[in-house]
């Protein structure tokens, strides 16, 4: 019994757990319910319906495996049509119908398998950077106020950026560049401030 209550002091002694420290905003200062995580602002239905989880999307989206298999049908089936317009030319001894029905199949095949190709690289440079982009990513903080994201703490990237600089900087250090869109690719990022104590930025 004295065993039990010196154990019941002991735990108590500890205390109960320490209050999570509020995000701030170091764009405009805005902390609580304006303030969450890039995760729980994109998991939010309005996130999708207002564009903003596309803004701030983790990965490029790229076809699935399933993707490229109906794809590959479907070439394979306008490339038979192409042969099969090259046979009507020889059964029916038609040169012009052979000749082009014949290009055809095999430009149609070869574009095909290029494409079946590109879906399977870009699968892998998004599979190879997914852990870094999670990284990245999972930490970050957007606020609602003035639709910033930031890093509590000021790492890995010290002062807010606007979604699609984020997006850009989470993209490039995952090693997504070269499935960046043109649209995204005009996006710059900010002169990256110094960080001082505590994670505040250093500004010139």
């Amino acid at each position: 019994m004295r065993m039990s209550t010196e154990n019941t002091e002991r735990t108590e002694g500890y205390g109960p757990p320490p209050t999570p420290v509020a995000a701030v905003c170091p764009g405009c200062g805005a902390t609580g319910p304006s303030v969450r995580t890039v995760a729980e602002t994109c998991a939010d239905p309005e996130a999708r319906r207002g564009g903003l989880m596309d803004r701030l999307a983790k990965a490029p989206g790229v076809p699935s495996v399933s993707d490229s298999v109906m794809h590959l049908l479907e070439g394979l089936v306008l490339a038979g049509i192409g042969a099969g317009l090259a046979y009507s030319g020889v059964q029916d001894d038609k040169p012009l119908y052979t000749i082009g029905g014949s290009v055809l199949a095999v430009l149609l095949f070869v574009g095909t398998i290029a494409v079946i190709r590109g879906e399977r690289r870009e699968r892998n440079i998004v599979a190879a950077g997914r852990d870094r982009a999670e990284r990245l990513w999972r930490p970050a903080h957007f606020c609602s106020s003035c639709q910033s994201v930031f890093y509590p703490g000021g790492s890995p990237w010290p002062g807010p950026l606007t979604p699609e600089q984020f997006k850009k900087y989470v993209w490039t250090e995952a090693g997504f560049t070269k499935l960046i869109d043109k649209q995204l690719a005009l996006v710059e990022l900010p002169p990256r401030p110094s960080a001082g104590p505590g994670g505040t930025a250093h500004h010139a």
